[in-house]
C-alpha cells in the first residue's frame, strides 16, 4: 500500500487531511512547528526530513506545512522556501513518487478589480513577503518537476475554513458577533474561500491523478464571497441557529485605513518587522479570487460544502470545544 506522509499534521489542514486519507495503507504524519508534539521535525533542519521520509519509497508527500503569521521575515524564507527545499531532498533521496505542495493566492497578489479572477495562467505578482515566499516555493517546486528528480503538484489554496480552526479564526467570529470586522466599501469585494473538506479532496484529487503531474491548481469552493456576505453569513447562523446574541453592526471603515495600514505594513516588513493586526487589515478591501475551472475539468474536482454549511460546521465544531462566543 502507498504511504502518506503529512507535513504540519497537527495544524488546521493537516489534521484534517489525516482524517480524510484513513481509507488505506499507511498514514505518517509530522508537525513541523510545534514543539509539543512526540512526533516534531523541524523542516529547517535537513536531518529531521531524512529522518521523516525514510522507508516511503513509492508514496505520496503532502506537504501542508508553512507559516503565515511569523514573528519576524526572515522566518517567511527559511520555512516556506528552505523548508521545503529540504523536505524535496529528503522525498527525493527516499523515493518518494509524488509530492502534493500547499502554497497560497498570494503568490499572485490581489485581482485588479471586483469580478476578476486569478486562473493557473495568472503572473505571479506577491503580495508582500509572505507571497514572494510562496512564489519562490513554487519555483522551486516546479524545478524539481522539471528536472526529473519528483512529480510534484502544486495546490494553491485561498482563505480556508472549517472545523479545527486556530484561535485566529475564532477571534474572527467573536468580531462579527460584537460587531468589530472592518468593513470597507460596503464590503462588495470578493474573497475566494476553500471549506476544509472541500481543500482535503482536491489535495487527494490531486495526489491520485496522472494528469496532475508538474501542475498548479485552484482549489476553492465553487464562486466568491464578498466580504458582506462572508460577515453576514456568520451572523445570521450565530443568532437563529445558535441563539448567540449579535450587535448587528458594522464596522465601516474608509479605505484610506487599509491604504495607510498596507503602508505601515511594508514599511514594517521592510525592516524585517511583521505586525500580523496590521497584515490583514491591509489586505481587507482586496479582492482575492479564482477560477476553479482547471481542478473541475482536470481532477473532477466537486467543492459540496459552500458557506452557510461550512460556517454551521465550524460555529458546531467551536462550541464542541468550549469555545465561548
Amino acid at each position: 500500500m502507498t504511504v502518506k506522509l503529512v507535513t504540519g499534521a497537527n495544524g488546521w489542514l493537516g489534521s484534517s487531511l489525516m482524517n480524510a486519507l484513513q481509507k488505506d495503507g499507511e498514514i505518517r504524519g509530522a508537525d513541523l512547528i510545534n514543539s509539543n508534539t512526540s512526533s516534531k521535525i523541524d523542516i529547517r533542519n535537513s536531518d529531521h526530513c531524512n529522518v521523516f521520509c525514510q522507508n516511503s519509497k513509492g508514496g505520496v508527500l503532502f506537504h501542508t506545512a508553512g507559516i503565515i503569521h511569523p514573528e519576524k521575515v526572515k522566518d517567511f524564507y527559511a520555512i516556506n522556501v528552505e523548508g521545503t527545499r529540504n523536505i524535496l531532498e529528503a522525498a527525493v533521496a527516499a523515493g518518494i513518487k509524488r509530492a502534493v505542495i500547499v502554497s497560497s493566492n498570494s503568490p499572485c497578489g490581489c485581482n485588479p478589480k471586483t469580478g476578476d479572477l486569478f486562473d493557473e495562467s495568472s503572473p505571479f505578482n506577491p503580495y508582500m513577503h509572505y507571497g514572494k515566499s510562496k512564489m519562490l516555493m513554487e519555483q522551486l517546486v516546479s524545478d524539481y518537476h522539471k528536472k526529473g528528480k519528483i512529480e510534484t503538484v502544486i495546490v494553491r489554496a485561498p482563505w480556508f475554513y472549517g472545523p479545527n480552526q486556530p484561535p485566529r479564526q475564532n477571534l474572527f467570529f467573536e468580531m462579527i458577533r460584537d460587531g468589530k470586522v472592518p468593513i470597507i466599501d460596503s464590503g462588495k469585494n470578493l474573497r475566494s474561500m476553500a471549506y476544509i473538506d472541500n481543500l482535503c479532496e482536491g489535495l487527494i484529487l490531486c495526489s491520485e491523478s496522472p494528469i496532475a503531474s508538474g501542475k498548479t491548481y485552484w482549489i476553492a469552493d465553487k464562486d466568491p464571497y464578498s466580504m458582506s456576505e462572508i460577515v453576514d453569513t456568520v451572523e445570521r447562523l450565530l443568532e437563529n441557529e445558535f441563539s448567540i446574541s449579535c450587535t448587528n453592526k458594522r464596522f465601516q471603515i474608509p479605505k484610506f485605513l487599509c491604504d495607510t495600514a498596507w503602508l505601515l505594513d511594508k514599511f514594517l516588513q521592510s525592516l524585517g518587522q511583521y505586525h500580523q493586526k496590521i497584515h490583514v487589515l491591509s489586505e481587507m478591501d482586496k479582492n482575492i479570487s479564482c477560477s476553479i475551472e482547471k481542478a473541475e475539468s482536470e481532477l473532477g474536482y466537486n467543492p459540496k460544502i459552500s458557506l452557510e454549511e461550512g460556517m454551521r460546521r465550524s460555529i458546531t465544531w467551536c462550541l464542541e470545544q468550549g469555545v465561548k462566543f
